[in-house]
């Protein structure tokens, strides 16, 4: 196979020609032979010979039954380092440049890193960031014994098969790997350079975790398309929710990593008597639960991210998405023990074809289990275990793109109490209308205890729709083509869901499940006008005055925080006080002469402690 078929620049050109080897990948087998050092190897370690270190052991690869299974052996590898992304161009930009980061140009690290992969066996193939007609070509240069990596883009893009390359194909966007810098020149941290040139995107990925470069750098590339044509590429997952009567109801869950979004596509978590145990108290540890016999089917649409296309726009004033991704990076935290979640079990056990394990405890020959997770320290497992997975290997899953019924937004929270209070102050779920729908996305809380994130457990922003950690250009842009999406889909409705915590309720994600099956029975989150009040927070919309799920009733101090005795309406205030201090830390950063001047007039009413029915006078809901 002829590498020269892909159409490489120039300088992939230069260091293709010189390096000692090139493999030309064209499928998903032959990259999990390459991750093991070869077909016959069960066991491999990435290393590489760092000046005045040695020997460095990145990571341990394992062949076993159901995949392959890497293990870095550092904890800080386990986890994106939300820092990790750096500017080298000239171009429009609201992030961190490396000129400004590392005090010089980043031409001769560019240089330097060509000069190193020219040294390197390589291993090449070929992908489409995003989708057809709906993304780019691009090439992938890794070094061979970085196999893992390439084998997790892969995954988690497609690749193209050498056989049914298109003669047209004309990459506009590269991947380069090259691991040793992260020591010899970033003193060990995570860094991603993203390069965007005249004609061609360049990424340089100088770590081997996969989540800041072959799935958010390239989710990157897909946002800076985006905002140059004028549409988004959400953070989120979707989901068709069938009830048991038959009708069909589509949300999509944004929100910060940890947020929720795989957790939405999953079936609700039960107690071994079939109970679902909607909180424990963690004062008095008394706990509630709630029983439906029956919950809803669920077809899976997407899992992370979302293309929100213009040529997807239908025809009945609600936004239309389809997948972006080949394959889901699923954290597996949440499953520390066999019989979580069955269907996902079951799945990663005896997959149909093999699947790629993250931070999970496995040997050569094993079986790589979720539950059994890699150790950071002893009795400390690692909290982002993954698994990579196809997307075609989940059941029902749904290939079309879908008209999205409710928008969801998921915020992890903290337990909330008179004593100590926090933001932890959300009831089950909201209806909010879409101007103050609109304002979540934009400070996006990284929220409580966030499993998949380097950095302190405190509130932070995660910014526009949640993506803006992977986004190289402007926020206000962003901002403004997220609000376009607000006014011009008058029939998406919007709900707020907390999880791991309301008031002093430990839930887990028990209120995005729970929301999920009432609003789907529900057909949607339209209500009536009278049938719900405004939260005692403006920031949280409305709040419905009771919820009944099946028959069964759920307590009011499940949706009315400030009910519950351990909260108070004193502690509701002051976690209120927690909530608006951080809104108006973040929402000055988009006041920019470019800001549309409805979204300037929206946050301007934030800043001014505006109500929720001035919230919906700038974008009516429909009732």
């Amino acid at each position: 196979m002829n590498w020269q078929r892909y159409n490489p620049p120039s300088e992939a050109v230069e260091v293709l020609s010189q390096s000692p080897k090139v493999i030309v990948a064209s499928t998903i087998a032959e990259l999990a032979d390459l991750a093991c050092g070869g077909a016959d190897n069960s066991a491999f370690e990435v290393a590489y010979d760092i000046p005045s270190q040695g020997r460095y052991v990145e990571a341990h690869v394992a062949r076993v039954r159901n995949g392959i299974s890497a293990n870095y052996t550092e904890p800080y590898m386990r986890r994106r380092d939300p820092d990790c992304m750096v500017i080298a161009d000239d171009y429009p930009t609201d992030k961190a440049k490396y000129q400004e980061r590392y005090g010089k140009d980043f031409g001769p690290v560019r240089a330097e890193s060509f000069a190193w992969l020219k040294t390197q066996e390589l291993a090449i193939f070929g992908f489409t960031a995003g989708k057809l007609d709906m993304g780019m070509d691009a090439l992938a240069i890794v070094p061979a014994n970085a196999g893992f990596f390439a084998l997790g883009l892969a995954m988690l893009q497609g690749i193209l098969p050498y056989d049914e390359l298109p003669d047209d194909f004309n990459p506009k966007a590269i991947v380069y790997t090259i691991p040793p810098f992260r020591h010899t020149h970033f003193n060990g941290k995570q860094v991603v350079v993203h390069n965007r040139k005249p004609d061609l995107y360049e990424m340089f990925s100088y770590n081997l975790y996969p989540g800041p470069s072959a799935k958010k750098g390239v989710y990157g590339m897909l946002l800076d398309m985006g905002e140059r044509e004028g549409w988004v590429t959400a953070h989120t997952s979707t989901v068709q929710v069938v009830t048991p009567y038959d009708l069909t109801v589509t949300i999509m869950h944004e929100g910060a990593s940890g947020g929720g979004k795989s957790e939405m596509l999953e079936q609700p978590h039960r107690e071994p008597d079939g109970r679902l145990l909607l909180g424990e108290n963690i004062l008095t540890g008394e706990r509630h639960h709630l029983e439906i016999p029956r919950t809803c089917e669920l077809l899976p649409v997407t899992d992370d991210m979302a293309l929100c296309h213009p040529s997807l726009k239908g025809s009945i004033s609600k936004l239309v998405v389809t997948d972006a991704e080949n394959a889901w990076f699923m954290r597996v935290n949440h499953i520390d023990r066999y019989g979580i979640d069955m269907q996902l079990e079951g799945l990663t056990a005896n997959p149909k074809e093999p699947l790629l394990f993250l931070n999970i405890d496995a040997v050569p020959g094993g079986r790589a289990l979720i539950w059994e997770h890699t150790e950071d320290a002893p009795g400390v497992p690692c909290p982002n275990p993954r698994v990579i997975i196809p997307r075609h290997l989940f059941p029902s899953i749904v290939n079309e793109p879908v008209n999205v019924d409710v928008r969801s937004f998921g915020v992890r929270t903290p337990p909330c109490t008179k004593e100590q209070p926090t933001y932890g102050i959300m009831g089950l779920f909201h209806i909010l209308p879409p101007a103050l729908a609109w304002l979540w996305r934009l400070v996006s809380p990284r929220g409580h205890n966030n499993p998949s994130i380097v950095g302190e457990n405190k509130l932070t922003s995660e910014g526009v729709g949640s993506y803006w950690p992977f986004a190289v250009g402007q926020r206000v842009q962003q901002a403004n083509l997220l609000l376009q999406q607000f006014t011009d889909f008058s029939r998406t409705r919007y709900i707020l869901c907390p999880n791991q915590h309301v008031g002093a309720w430990r839930v887990g994600f028990t209120p995005q499940w729970v929301a999920r099956e009432y609003l789907a029975r529900r057909g949607g989150a339209k209500f009536k006008p009278g049938k719900l009040i405004p939260s005692r927070s403006s920031l949280l919309g409305y709040t419905l005055p009771q919820l009944h799920v099946e028959g069964r009733s759920i307590g009011r101090i499940f949706m009315h925080v400030e009910m519950q005795p351990e909260v108070g309406e004193e502690g509701y205030d002051k976690g209120e006080a927690i909530l608006y201090d951080f809104f108006r830390e973040c929402l000055p950063d988009f006041l920019g002469p470019d800001l549309d001047s409805m979204g300037r007039k929206i946050i301007e009413c934030c800043l001014d402690n505006g109500t929720v029915n001035d919230y919906e006078a700038f974008i009516p809901m429909e009732y």
